[in-house]
């Protein structure tokens, strides 16, 4: 068992501690403030004065706070204690956020791993939790067992930033799944149906649509937009301008799928209308 410190105790900090002391690990923990130690010291956790304090009691480790510079700042206040320390960072942000840090870290001497966790506070320690790890790859190895207990490791590769990429990458699949089912919604209610019944046409749609991503994958990575097209974008386009007009009369707002009306528009515009809606993504990727 690791001797492991948890830097802030918000309600994803405390449930990381809470299972690390589940585990069977010797747990330190701190917190700006101070009274929300207090659940964890009761199950057994070490409470440190300062975030120095904490680093210096552990093999590992772990920050979970609002953001980098909240990040920056308490690990500021530790600078004495962080040469030859592991570190891990799991708090929510940009590749620069964790590029940032990861090279302060290492001119004091501390390795440092940063993290993206695919979950939320109630899954950590179960099945379907998921962190992404990128950074020091010694560290990783050094530790996974002890994060394997927290969820499903992810290790992405020696690129401190890439963590933080993979994970937002995937918070913008999510969204856009709640964009589209919300103005589905909104589509739907308007007619005076009701969402959850919707459901039920809903989600095998998805499902079904979901099989086509390999294909467009497939054609992202070699863009080659124009190969296997079934539906292709100028037919798309006029399904997209229909759903942005049908809005307008069931008193709806458009703003979820306009977006996704110009880019097409924009691609046909430019002679590429009998290619795959895959094609849409040369107009937002850096070009080559």
């Amino acid at each position: 068992m690791s001797k492991i410190s948890i830097l802030g105790l918000g309600a994803m900090g405390a449930a990381l501690a809470a299972t690390l002391i589940r585990n069977g690990h010797d747990v330190t923990v701190w917190n700006r403030t101070a009274s929300r130690s207090e659940p964890l010291a009761s199950a057994g956790a070490t409470v440190a004065a300062s975030p120095a304090a904490a680093i210096a009691a552990s093999d590992l480790t772990i920050l979970c706070v609002v953001d980098y510079t909240a990040a920056h700042a308490v690990l500021a206040d530790a600078e004495p204690v962080l040469a030859d320390r592991d570190l891990v960072n799991l708090t929510n942000g940009t590749p620069g956020d964790a590029k940032s840090l990861a090279a302060f870290l290492e001119a004091k001497g501390a390795a440092y791993l940063d993290g993206g966790i695919m979950a939320i506070p109630p899954m950590i320690g179960d099945d379907g939790a998921l962190i992404l790890y990128s950074g020091s790859a010694e560290l990783f190895e050094r530790h996974k067992a002890a994060l394997n207990a927290l969820a499903a490791s992810h290790y992405l590769g020696d690129d401190p930033g890439l963590a933080a990429l993979y994970d937002l990458a995937l918070l913008s699949g999510m969204y856009g799944l709640f964009s589209g089912f919300m103005h589905a919604s909104a589509l739907v209610t308007s007619g005076g149906g009701k969402a959850a019944d919707f459901l039920s046409l809903l989600l095998p749609w998805l499902q079904a649509m979901s099989g086509t991503l390999p294909d467009l994958a497939n054609k992202v990575d070699v863009g080659q937009h124009d190969r296997n097209v079934v539906s292709n974008l100028a037919m798309q386009r006029i399904a997209l301008d229909n759903i942005v007009r049908a809005s307008g009369e069931q008193g709806v707002a458009p703003d979820f799928i306009e977006p996704m009306l110009r880019l097409a528009a924009r691609r046909v515009a430019d002679d590429h209308g009998a290619d795959d809606i895959s094609g849409v993504i040369e107009i937002i990727r850096p070009q080559k």
